[in-house]
């Protein structure tokens, strides 16, 4: 027979405990990983979201740059200019 069938009661506690605590030990540990992931990922998403942030800034400032330069192109005087440049006469 089995050797199991014949532990004392305490023997089948201390077993039962080591087992739970084993157990629970693990489970910490899983719990600890997993905090660890999740703070890698706010960090890399935090990160990301400065990086876009300052593309951002950027952007808006090449847009305010170029906010004159818009208001030329899309002036009169330009067309004109560029019609003359390439041939045009007034009649």
């Amino acid at each position: 027979m089995s050797e199991e069938k014949w532990l004392a009661p305490e023997d089948k506690t201390k077993r039962l405990a080591v087992a739970a605590t084993a157990a629970g030990v693990l489970v910490v540990l899983f719990l600890i990983v997993v905090l660890i992931i999740q703070f890698v990922q706010i960090n890399v998403a935090n990160a990301e979201r400065e990086h876009l942030r300052e593309e951002i800034e950027r952007y808006e400032e090449l847009i305010e740059k170029r906010q004159g330069e818009l208001e030329y192109y899309e002036s009169e005087l330009w067309m004109y200019r560029e019609a003359v440049k390439n041939g045009w006469t007034t009649p």
